[in-house]
């Protein structure tokens, strides 16, 4: 049941009219009793029947009518407020990521592949109305989770990013945005979107990144492109130990910023460059307020009139009254 509300509050100030009544009902009595002189009243003393003593109930009866008809006037109702949510322009997205061996360097904490699994997540959690996918690419690139609507299948996989040798490393830029594209080609969402990130030069696969834009810009696809990686140096692996273990050194940070604006720009997107967690963590922020959902809710306002008791009462009590009046308490002075 939900909270009770008023039609008519207005009438409630009918309510200081209650004491007036009730002090005309009193002097109408004191003017309809007889006054009677006698010499002693011993005779009369403990002779008031039972009759007598709720006589004043009439008048009770009557005020409690009138808060009625107040009440019921005024109009008390519960409402049930219902809400339908109508998406009218989903949005299809793709999220390409480099899972290459250079993911793994620290100027991002704990290292790049991490900070962008965690801020992806956050990312898909703020996309409640859109469909998302996931593409993995280092040399070669695959999907790992196509476009769906199912955001517990797409965290899984987010969480599930490792690096490790099922891609040949290397950074396949256009295998990745080649796949993304391929994910999204056929959709008949009214926007489709790739992100693509990485942290290097394209120096793998055999479809160039210009080509996959083109083919991104005929599909009508945008696609935001994203360069992970500080200015500078930053601590990178370069070998692998004996015992399996990565090692790492400082070594320059190269990011084909060149390529990935003109991604950018055939595509009507736009380049961000990620020097740092919070800056890589903004720039989710700004891709999700550049990507809107519109959204239509609807309210349904079901109604429950509760009025109808109190005239019920009322009437029952007017109904009493008059009925005493005019049998037990008709000849009553």
């Amino acid at each position: 049941m939900g909270n009770i509300s008023f039609l008519n509050p207005e009438f409630f100030w009918l309510f200081l009219l209650i004491p007036l009544a009730g002090a005309w009902l009193f002097w109408k009595k004191n003017q309809q009793t007889a006054n009677l002189k006698i010499s002693s009243t011993l005779g009369f003393k403990d002779s008031k029947s039972l009759l007598v003593k709720l006589h004043p109930i009439l008048n009770v009866m009557r005020i409690l009518a009138l808060s009625s008809l107040i009440i019921a006037m005024a109009r008390p109702r519960t409402v049930d407020i219902s809400n339908q949510t109508k998406t009218t322009k989903g949005i299809d997205i793709v999220l390409a990521m480099d899972v290459s061996g250079s993911m793994l360097a620290k100027d991002l904490k704990p290292n790049r592949m991490e900070a962008l699994k965690e801020l992806a997540a956050d990312f898909v959690e703020e996309r409640p109305n859109d469909r998302i996918g996931l593409v993995l690419y280092a040399s070669e690139a695959y999907t790992k989770t196509p476009v769906t609507s199912d955001k517990a299948v797409v965290l899984e996989a987010i969480k599930s990013i490792k690096y490790d040798n099922v891609l040949q490393d290397g950074t396949g830029i256009g295998m990745g945005l080649a796949t993304a594209v391929n994910r999204l080609k056929d959709s008949k969402a009214k926007s489709k979107i790739i992100i693509l990130l990485t942290d290097g030069v394209n120096n793998a696969g055999f479809i160039e990144p210009e080509t996959a834009a083109d083919i991104a810009k005929q599909y009508g696809i945008k696609v935001y492109t994203i360069g992970v990686g500080t200015n500078g140096m930053a601590e990178s692996p370069y070998a692998i130990s004996p015992s399996g273990e990565l090692l790492f050194q400082m070594m320059k940070v190269e990011i084909d910023e060149q390529l990935m604006r003109g991604i950018a720009r055939k595509t009507d997107g736009k380049y961000f460059r990620a020097t740092s967690n919070s800056k890589l963590a903004q720039i989710y922020g700004e891709i999700n307020k550049l990507e809107t959902t519109e959204i239509e809710e609807l309210k349904f306002y079901d109604y429950d009139e509760k009025y109808r008791p109190f005239v019920w009462i009322a009437l029952a009590l007017i109904l009493v009254e008059v009925g005493l009046r005019n049998t037990v308490y008709r000849s009553f002075i």
